[in-house]
């Protein structure tokens, strides 16, 4: 890759992991990246564990309000690149974005799954039509992030040519441990799903302790990683039915994830509405297989994996059904995990950089083809 962009501007709310580790990708690269964020991580996402990521080439440029983000938006070349965080409820993001586009500099929007259910989507789908036609004019395109993202944007009347299909692409965990780990799932009896994330209402956590324990299965086990409002009510849940099968972990820090994860044999990330769903991405590029709602925007990947499986959103039978069926796969040994670390190459923010320039370099118009699809 050679440096052949001018300045890619990266305009964000939070300095998030995720979307760092592709600035950080496409830096290495050679290109001049520039990342702006409205606060480094917020009190929320600190108390569940986020940590603040490094950008080591990246350069980052902190906004703290209106006048420093209209400031730095109004200084930025007439050919630079800019990468922005949705279109609404973006707060300081949208003031960069009207002043670009007060100076007629076009820019990309990169947003996530929009959850349009119930009777606010009717509302929620008028709206983003209107603001596809308000800015429509000025955008160079939209990265969808998500399965189903493409078609939705699409639907609201942007033209197909200026809509691809993206991702939360990932920095490769360090798995010199993968295969020296004390608990490798060959030398113990259980078989063990994990669920990661926030014990909220949306996450479905109770469907997949209800689940769990309808299987009545003695040897599966369920890890949950994570905390939050819901977790006295799943607490007295599982203490019905899967007292002695559940380990509670808490909140943990981001970094120290990827070692309890390893230990499981599937992540199950059960979901009503997930945006996208980071741990479904960490989870296979550690190898392990995914099980996640068709109402997760990392639906696409955990397809294309080939691994684990995706159940009807909010159905508890066929969530079971993909539940005893990974169960009666087995275990997880050394070869299927390499298989599955291998597929996972795909989704790493390298292959995210690389094909986020080709579509910036219009080398991709008719194919859109992301690197997930094979």
């Amino acid at each position: 890759m050679t440096n052949k962009l001018p300045t890619i501007w990266f305009w964000q709310r939070l300095r998030t992991p995720h979307m760092s580790m592709l600035a950080e990708a496409l830096a290495e690269n050679g290109y001049n990246v520039i990342y702006v964020s409205n606060e480094f991580l917020s009190k929320y996402r600190k108390k569940q564990g986020w940590e603040t990521p490094k950008l080591n080439k990246t350069i980052f440029k902190l906004a703290k309000n209106k006048e420093e983000v209209v400031s730095l938006a109004s200084t930025v070349k007439k050919n630079s690149i800019h990468l922005c965080q949705g279109l609404r409820g973006n707060f300081l993001v949208n003031d960069a974005q009207h002043v670009l586009r007060k100076r007629g500099i076009k820019h990309w929007i990169m947003m996530e799954k929009v959850d349009d259910s119930g009777p606010k989507g009717f509302v929620k789908r008028i709206i983003y039509s209107m603001l596809f036609f308000y800015w429509k004019p000025f955008l160079h395109g939209i990265l969808a992030i998500g399965q189903g993202t493409q078609s939705w944007v699409i639907d609201r009347g942007v033209k197909n040519k200026i809509v691809y299909p993206f991702a939360y692409f990932l920095k490769k965990p360090i798995v010199k441990r993968l295969y020296k780990n004390k608990d490798n799932s060959l030398n113990r009896s259980n078989y063990r799903f994990i669920f990661v994330g926030q014990l909220i209402k949306r996450k479905k956590v109770d469907l997949l302790i209800d689940c769990i324990s309808s299987l009545n299965i003695n040897n599966i086990e369920l890890w949950i990683v994570g905390d939050g409002p819901e977790k006295e009510n799943l607490y007295s849940r599982a203490k019905l039915s899967l007292q002695n099968q559940i380990t509670w972990f808490g909140t943990v820090q981001m970094s120290k994830i990827p070692n309890i994860m390893n230990q499981a044999d599937c992540l199950v990330l059960p979901s009503k509405h997930d945006g996208w769903g980071a741990v479904a991405s960490e989870a296979l590029m550690l190898g392990i297989p995914v099980i996640c709602s068709s109402s997760c925007g990392a639906s696409s990947i955990v397809k294309s994996s080939g691994f684990g499986g995706v159940f009807f959103s909010n159905n508890k039978n066929s969530l079971k059904k993909k539940l005893i069926k990974q169960y009666k796969n087995g275990k997880l040994d050394v070869k299927t995990k390499k298989k599955i670390i291998k597929w996972s190459s795909c989704i790493s923010n390298y292959k995210g950089a690389e094909y986020l320039v080709d579509i910036i370099l219009k080398k991709n118009v008719f194919i859109k083809k992301p690197p997930w699809v094979k």
